[in-house]
């Protein structure tokens, strides 16, 4: 059973070319293989969402869609023949209305109104013989992902990259001819519409092999008559600082050429950053854990500290308890949007002295004579 491409996409029918453009964006990020390394499924899903948007994004084929259920690349229905929202008519022929008895004589119906054929003609949007012109296409938009280390992400970078996109063919110049020189469609003859049967129903559709210009062009041997062609481009992308990951950025008109002079869609690219082993982030926030004595911790102290600008003054209070935080204002990451910048948030990690000579021992026997409260009281009146 073919899938629902709205459904797939989670918009109704109605939906406007926009809507159906953002629906595939969110749910392209979504699953993209490249944000999902190994997820089978989450790759099965991308490419429903790909073909879907492939369908509902280009008016021809979502026409096609729409009246028949389903779609393949030769523009007819599957085997069978797909219901559409119209077809509850089982048995009925509406072209032989257009016939008179002896074959061949037009019956004027009752009303004057014209044949069943055109009034069923007019229903999917035009007459027939009325050949459909070609409309300019949006390029599709084109999905990147980029890994950048954790100071690329905190000081920000210049990237190049290197992607396949497509660019409007330079020896045609997006007419997909070898020259202006046309010949009429031998498969609608000129027409730009075919009559196709759906069980026993018989109604029009955009003819496939013109797409519904009725005219067949000499097709320009470098492009294959698509009017682009698919070729390697350098492009340079600005990383900004205190990119997160996950942060997606835009490079317009980086996409897929269009069609007929419109204009080319967007390059999306997903940041992936890579971890550093002693600073953790947490959104525009630094985390660290760090070591203090217990001297220090008991006394007190001032104490140096690495943040990602350098080594700062850190006051340890007397009496600093291991898990105590301290915040160190603004030494985190600064907001590629606000600028504005985080906290560092420093763990103490109280470490016990290695006991190596008799002197430490004597001290410490000392310091459990002047101490002999038992820190785990209050554990055993909880149990």
């Amino acid at each position: 059973m073919p899938q629902d491409y709205y459904q797939t996409l989670g918009v109704d029918k109605t939906a406007s070319a926009e809507d159906v453009r953002k629906a595939y964006r969110r749910l392209a990020r979504k699953h993209h293989p490249d944000l999902n390394p190994g997820d089978k499924s989450a790759e099965e899903l991308f490419k429903k969402v790909q073909e879907a948007y492939d369908v509902l994004s280009d008016p021809k084929k979502k026409e096609i869609y729409d009246q028949v259920g389903s779609y393949s690349e030769n523009g007819m229905p599957g085997a069978g023949g797909g219901r559409g929202p119209n077809m509850g008519f089982g048995g009925f022929d509406f072209s032989d209305f257009a016939r008179g008895a002896g074959g061949g004589g037009a019956r004027t119906p009752p009303s004057g109104g014209g044949s069943f054929q055109d009034i069923f003609s007019q229903w999917f949007g035009r007459s027939q013989g009325e050949p459909e012109s070609v409309e300019p296409q949006k390029g599709t938009d084109l999905e990147y992902g980029l890994n950048i280390d954790f100071w690329q992400a905190i000081r920000g970078t210049q990237v190049r990259l290197t992607i396949n996109r497509q660019e409007v063919c330079t020896v045609c110049g997006g007419s997909g001819a070898k020259s202006g020189a046309t010949t009429v469609c031998p498969e609608c003859n000129g027409s730009g519409n075919v009559t196709q049967m759906a069980g026993a129903m018989r109604f029009s559709l955009t003819c496939p092999r013109c797409e519904g210009t009725g005219r067949l062009k000499n097709n320009c041997p470098n492009c294959q008559g698509d009017g682009r062609v698919s070729t390697p481009e350098t492009v340079d992308v600005r990383i900004p600082a205190g990119a997160q990951q996950g942060s997606r950025l835009r490079v317009q008109g980086k996409g897929n050429a269009g069609t007929h002079g419109a204009p080319a869609g967007d390059l999306y690219i997903t940041v992936r950053v890579d971890e550093h082993p002693f600073f953790r982030r947490d959104g525009d926030d630094i985390e660290i854990t760090l070591p203090v004595r217990i001297d220090e911790a008991g006394l007190g102290a001032k104490i140096e500290v690495p943040t990602i600008d350098g080594r700062a003054l850190l006051k340890i209070p007397q009496g600093t308890k291991n898990g105590q935080k301290f915040r160190l204002r603004e030494k985190g990451v600064a907001n590629s949007r606000t600028g504005q910048r985080g906290d560092q948030i420093v763990t103490v990690n109280l470490e016990a002295p290695v006991v190596q000579d008799e002197r430490t021992k004597e001290l410490l026997r000392e310091y459990a004579t002047l101490h002999p409260e038992d820190p785990r009281a209050d554990i055993w009146a909880k149990v």
